[in-house]
């Protein structure tokens, strides 16, 4: 509730004004409209932060993939490598490692899935398998990412700046 106070208009003068004190309605409407601007420029800025952060974290993602590709291949000669994730990851239940649960990847990245990014393995021929295929695709094209990112055996990263998984497999740009 207002509370009003007397104020006297000018000394000398016996009449008395009431007047309120606090915010007007006006006042607070441009308050509010200042904080809306405010928020209008800074959510697009922290979005491209999210998404780039995303990006970086794919990119780290599958670095990591191909480590635990090569040392899967050389811990399971006879196997090669894998085209399984989850081969790469801890063993069920807390069970002894072995080629279907290596204990190389952590639990997130081995249900392949992280940081607004689906993985994949692919390509995987032959016995013992001697190629793979990893690969990074925004799960939400646009909102937790831009760009797929593949690597083959060798472990050279590339990118497409489509988002889409083929189109770095088969034209993909070589990251800087």
């Amino acid at each position: 509730m207002m509370s009003f106070a007397r104020v006297p208009l000018r000394a000398g003068k016996s009449a008395a004004m009431w007047k309120a004190k606090g915010f007007s309605l006006i006042e607070l409407l441009i308050v509010v409209a200042i904080i809306l601007i405010i928020a209008a420029i800074a959510i697009p800025n922290m979005l491209r932060a999210r998404i780039a952060a995303n990006e970086a974290s794919a990119v780290n993602s599958l670095r990591t993939i191909s480590t635990a590709e090569t040392t899967y291949a050389s811990t399971y000669p006879t196997i090669g490598y894998t085209c399984s994730l989850s081969d790469l990851g801890p063993p069920s239940g807390g069970g002894v490692v072995s080629s279907t649960g290596a204990g190389i990847l952590d639990d997130v990245l081995s249900t392949g899935q992280k940081a607004g990014y689906l993985f994949g393995l692919q390509d995987c021929a032959g016995t013992p398998k001697a190629n793979y295929t990893s690969t990074a695709a925004p799960a939400n094209l646009g909102g937790t990412g831009t760009r797929a990112f593949c690597s083959a055996t060798p472990g050279v990263i590339n990118f497409a700046g489509d988002g889409t998984v083929a189109t770095c497999l088969s034209a993909g740009i070589v990251l800087q």
